[in-house]
């Protein structure tokens, strides 16, 4: 499409789950629903719009053993971008992914700077590994470095304890959220255990990724506080694999991964209906392939959320929650065009037929 260009979607269009229109217009990269005067270059697509997919625990310029080079990270972006995802929450680099802003053509991306983590409690390349007194420090540093989020590794493999454990002190959580929020950011935290909860969300956290851990004395606690969670199924389908591997190591650790493998639908699903706020997220970039948003909306359908919630906790939702605009009256038209009704069925989300960036059909 040239500059001047005006792209007409005709059919369906989802601003909301209830607020369907029959088409807008995107002109100068715009969403409007003004049909623009005498506009002579028009493009027209047809089917079921929806605002760009959201991936909420998303890592670009990262994979199983650290950072990539650009042209990786580039091939990352663009196999998320053709599966739909058009807006991203990256939870945790040690990248230098900002040349992607003046991409016209990748994904939008909101950081959270690089993990912070306990000294050799992490996946190896990927933290700044710190003791509990420069926790806060490093908060400081990498709220500033990010785009209104700090990533913690709330817990992780206590080798001497041979099982996941609390990577903070109470008063180290306490300390550093506090200071997160003081310089406007906020703070999610990677928790697969049971053990750590309490302590972070007492202590202000405002997101907790993973949340395989939750119980029924914590996930009052969350939906009191708002606190959300991103439970990146697609990601935690790899728990047998890796417990397998771990077995003869640490036979305690794998058989806590086991366990939390296998109440993984019942947790989203008790957290669903308590209240508590679930986005779609996918964990790509380490160790698991990017595009797999739609997979993920198909697992929180898969733990008994309905699916117009699932599909909006990849959608209106989630922008909200991101503080991004949706396909309101001038936001800049980033959306996905599909052959069926979305909210019927999610499956339709793994085909998508037009994909629509800043104004652009890109896919």
């Amino acid at each position: 499409m040239s500059e001047s260009a005006v792209l007409h979607v005709e059919g369906r269009v989802l601003v909301g789950p209830d607020d369907v229109r029959d088409e807008l217009w995107v002109v100068g990269g715009r969403v409007t629903y003004d049909r623009p005067a005498g506009a002579a270059d028009v493009r027209t697509v047809r089917g079921w719009a929806l605002p760009g997919l959201v991936d909420a625990h998303c890592h670009v310029g990262l994979d199983q053993h650290g950072a990539v080079p650009e042209d990786v990270a580039e091939k990352q972006a663009l196999t998320d971008r053709e599966a739909g995802t058009l807006l991203i929450r990256d939870a945790g680099s040690p990248s230098d992914t900002r040349w992607i802003d003046d991409r016209e053509d990748l994904p939008r991306i909101i950081r959270a700077g690089r993990h912070i983590a306990r000294t050799r409690r992490y996946i190896r390349n990927y933290a700044w590994e710190v003791e509990p007194e420069d926790l806060v420090a490093y908060v400081a540093q990498e709220a500033r470095r990010g785009d209104g989020w700090v990533k913690l590794v709330g817990d992780w493999i206590d080798r001497d304890l041979g099982d996941l454990s609390a990577c903070w002190p109470r008063g180290a959580v306490e300390a550093a959220i506090a200071e997160a929020h003081r310089l406007g950011a906020r703070v999610t935290a990677h928790c697969f255990a049971e053990e750590s909860l309490r302590d972070l969300v007492e202590a202000g956290i405002d997101c907790v990724e993973h949340a395989t851990g939750l119980t029924d004395d914590t996930i009052p606690l969350f939906a009191e506080r708002g606190v959300a969670i991103v439970p990146t199924l697609v990601n935690i389908a790899t728990f047998p694999a890796l417990a397998d591997g771990g077995e003869g190591k640490f036979p305690r650790w794998s058989a806590h991964l086991r366990r939390l493998h296998a109440r993984r639908y019942d947790t989203v699903r008790g957290a669903y209906d308590a209240g508590v706020p679930v986005y779609v997220g996918t964990d790509a970039g380490g160790s698991l392939a990017h595009g797999l948003v739609a997979g993920e909306v198909a697992e929180l359908v898969t733990a008994g959320i309905p699916p117009v919630e699932a599909l909006a906790a990849a959608t209106w939702s989630a922008r909200s929650w991101l503080g991004r605009p949706g396909l309101t009256e001038g936001a800049s038209a980033d959306l996905v065009v599909y052959d069926e009704d979305p909210r019927a069925d999610v499956r339709v989300l793994a085909a998508p037929r037009r994909v629509v960036l800043r104004g652009r059909v890109v896919g």
